[in-house]
């Protein structure tokens, strides 16, 4: 090197030193001034911590998005043993598949997501292709890649073995000119056609932007790679962006959350193919706390999933039912909504059931039904009916923190395995093609008995803790509902045992699939462990038999054997039906090589025989 050069190098070198604290301290000041814009969340996270307080019957932002935030700040649970390395991996495949069989139901559990890490996989969606029932797709929240994103997974064999990757979502500019680096609440559905949806929000965790985006693959793909959804664009399925945006915020006030999906599946309907999104629009405005205004949003797409209509509220108002704290001007509002969960009628006609807090007393809330009727344009906020009550939603679990199980500051878990068991993230409706008939799911706490501590600190809380499932149907469209009927102590076994995060679907010949994680199988309820039950009505939901889905209970996932994943199995399974029967996705602990931690698994009803 020349002396020359040496001397440009010094000075070079020289110069890169004199910046170096000029930089760091920008970077210090942009950190401090971006330490968590988006209020929603930072309000969200100091309820949990204790340094802020509900009023009145705000909503709570989704489980989810949540786990992102307290992961990315390093506040969720940390210490704790370390997670062994795991053995056996079966290095011959390129992920690491497992199943589970019960020799004498012939039900066997296949794991679902593919990749070979530890990091938490909860919080599923399966949707099941019309033109071929062995088409499967699936989904979940996924932190392969670091905290909280969103993975999806494909089957050509009905569940049998399954590819998994992760969307195409990390290209995405939010409003603020930031990339997104958090995905939550994963949302899958088919059209007529056989083009798959997957959907998701998006976030970056340390700015206030958010948004809801959608991407597809066309039918033929069945899911097994996803692109854009804008067929105008040539050489389409090479292309990851733009991407379907359901809806796009960049305002320090607003969260969009808990989005779900559904596509108009049947091919005589007169809206096929319209692809719908529904969720949950946090808006703080106000500065008076989370959840101050969170009513249902609405949009649709007409053109598979290219663009989307402008968002609209369909929570509506009722003063019969919506009495108590409304966050707009209209005082019988039904604005403090989570958990919407859109549906599809074979003439077309679009169903949404929500949670619902409008109404006075601690734990107390109510689920709500809205619709638009397939004559009517869903884009517009007056083809929706005014809202009717289904039922009455109780949630009176005790409350974190609880150090040893993992149940978070300021969330309602479930004694003694501290995992969250939300009821408003799993109302879920399907209708009856052969009858009409309606039918909403749901799961609360009005039999929890004292010692479990209702509404009180978790820590302490013992079981039993029943919990239950409860089911209400409708005759005529959803005007008018039936009395509330308990499903899960019909089965007349588990009386003071907990069943919750439940989830229904109906199969073209009308026959009604519920779907529940459950503890009466052998000592779970005191011990903690945990199973899949499905109860199955042929007679119009009059009656239901009921079945083990998953092939040996799920240990309990504490502290001790799982620090990070400890008090968080999702907020919500799912079933799908067709012709075939039923199948059913869910967030099991049986990890590999003996470990505790979660994964999604599958099953199939009527289930897999074995050998097959």
């Amino acid at each position: 090197m020349s002396k020359l050069n040496v001397m440009l190098t010094v000075l070079l070198l020289l110069a890169l030193g004199a910046m170096i604290p000029t930089l760091s301290t920008q970077t210090a000041s942009s950190q401090q001034a971006v330490q968590q814009a988006n209020k929603v969340l930072v309000r969200n996270a100091n309820i949990l911590a204790g340094r802020e307080r509900l009023r009145g019957k705000q909503m709570m932002v989704s489980g989810g998005v949540m786990m992102a935030y307290l992961e990315r700040t390093g506040a969720a649970v940390a210490g704790g043993p370390a997670i062994a390395a795991v053995p056996g991996l079966d290095r011959n495949t390129m992920g690491c598949s497992n199943e589970y069989k019960n020799l004498v139901t012939g039900m066997i559990n296949v794991r679902v997501n593919q990749d070979c890490s530890r990091r938490r996989q909860a919080e599923e969606n399966v949707a099941i292709n019309p033109l071929d029932s062995n088409n499967v797709i699936a989904g979940q929240n996924d932190s392969r890649i670091g905290f909280n994103h969103c993975g999806v997974d494909f089957s050509f064999n009905r569940g049998k073995r399954w590819g998994d990757m992760i969307p195409p979502f990390w290209q995405f500019l939010l409003l603020d000119g930031h990339t997104t680096d958090a995905c939550s609440d994963p949302t899958g559905a088919f059209d007529s056609l056989g083009n798959a949806y997957f959907g998701g929000i998006v976030f970056n965790i340390n700015f206030a932007a958010n948004a809801i985006v959608v991407t597809k693959s066309n039918a033929g793909i069945g899911g097994a790679f996803y692109h854009t959804p804008n067929s105008l664009l040539s050489f389409q399925t090479y292309r990851d962006n733009p991407l379907g945006v359901v809806a796009n915020d960049n305002v320090a006030t607003i969260f969009n959350d808990k989005e779900l999906m559904a596509a108009d599946s049947n091919a005589a309907s007169p809206k096929a193919n319209n692809v719908y999104m529904t969720w949950t629009r946090f808006n703080d405005a106000s500065g008076a706390g989370v959840g101050f205004n969170s009513p249902i949003y609405f949009s649709q797409s007409t053109n598979g999933g290219r663009t989307w209509s402008a968002g609209i509220e369909i929570s509506g108002a009722n003063a019969a039912i919506c009495t108590f704290f409304s966050g707009e001007a209209n005082p019988n509002a039904c604005d403090q909504d989570q958990g919407s969960m859109p549906f599809v009628g074979p003439d077309g006609n679009v169903y949404v059931g929500f949670g619902n807090g409008n109404i006075p007393g601690a734990g107390v809330e109510q689920v709500l039904f809205v619709k638009c009727p397939a004559a009517l344009d869903c884009s517009l906020v007056g083809s929706w009916t005014a809202p009717v009550k289904v039922g009455d939603l109780i949630e009176t679990h005790p409350v974190g923190p609880d150090p040893v199980t993992g149940c978070p500051a300021g969330r309602q878990c479930l004694p003694p395995n501290g995992y969250r068991a939300p009821f408003v993230t799993t109302i879920s409706g399907s209708i009856s093609p052969t009858t009409g008939r309606i039918f909403v799911t749901w799961g609360d706490t009005r039999n929890l008995a004292a010692p479990c501590n209702p509404l009180g600190p978790a820590v302490g809380a013992l079981p039993p803790c029943d919990s239950d499932i409860f089911m209400a149907s409708s005759d005529t469209g959803g005007a008018t509902w039936s009395a509330t009927m308990n499903i899960s102590d019909m089965a007349g076994d588990d009386s003071s045992s907990s069943q919750w995060q439940v989830w229904n679907a109906t199969g073209p010949d009308g026959r009604l699939y519920i779907a529940y994680y459950d503890r009466k199988y052998g000592t779970c309820e005191t011990t903690g462990c945990q199973d899949i039950t499905m109860a199955v009505s042929v007679n119009n939901g009059a009656s239901f038999s009921y079945f083990r889905i998953t092939t040996s209970s799920m240990p309990n996932l504490v502290v001790a054997n799982n620090p990070l994943q400890a008090g968080f199995l999702g907020d919500y399974m799912m079933v799908a039906a067709d012709r075939n029967g039923a199948v059913v996705v869910w967030a099991d602990t049986r990890g590999l090589g003996g470990t505790v931690e979660e994964d999604v698994y599958f099953a199939r009803f009527p289930g897999l025989k074995a050998g097959e």
